[in-house]
């Protein structure tokens, strides 16, 4: 048996390893992930997402980016790839071929799947509350119509609402109001009929 020496991997190196790499990872404390693939359902969800989200906000100081788009957590040395973000940051409001990370996001929208769902739920859950600019954290189940929503309630904490069809689905961060429908359309998943 060979014992082999471990050193965490600083962020400069996970960017240049990143950069060059087929495989997608994502990093958290020196130590990196690699991300598994989605499912067709799992895409059709997220670009639901963005397609809704990159209209609403089109001519706004507001952009709109997911899955490649990677979002830095300095304060928990991670950074991650989200199914969809919105950032309204000045610096994102021109890009170049060179940028490839965002800090401060307003809205971050992940899809969950059975191998996600836990690392959603908690590790960047817990990450991605430390960021200030952030006031909407929401999950998208794709095995079932149900979307929460971790919305950030000023100085006092974050509130979780649950959705399920029938409610509107509202976003305050980026004032969009919009349904389940428009969410899950041609996803293959059956939404009950409405009340």
């Amino acid at each position: 048996m060979k014992a082999e020496l471990y050193r965490p991997l600083d962020e400069a190196e996970y960017l240049r390893l990143e950069a060059r790499s087929p495989v997608r990872h994502e990093y958290v404390g020196g130590q990196i992930y690699a991300m598994t693939g989605a499912s067709l359902r799992h895409n059709i969800i997220a670009g639901n997402v963005y397609t809704l989200l990159r209209h609403h906000l089109r001519g706004s100081p507001c952009r709109t980016f997911m899955a490649d788009a990677k979002l830095r957590v300095a304060k928990q040395q991670s950074i991650y790839y989200p199914d969809v973000m919105v950032t309204c940051h000045p610096q994102h409001q021109q890009v170049g071929s060179e940028d490839f990370l965002v800090e401060s996001p307003r809205l971050v929208v992940e899809v969950l799947s059975e191998s996600t769902a836990g690392t959603d739920r908690r590790e960047k859950l817990l990450a991605y509350r430390t960021l200030p600019s952030l006031q909407e954290y929401v999950l998208i189940a794709q095995d079932e119509a149900l979307i929460e929503i971790y919305r950030r309630e000023g100085d006092i904490g974050w509130q979780r609402i649950t959705l399920t069809p029938g409610d509107p689905v509202e976003w305050i961060s980026v004032e969009l109001t919009t349904d389940f429908a428009t969410i899950y359309e041609e996803s293959g998943l059956a939404l009950p009929p409405p009340a």
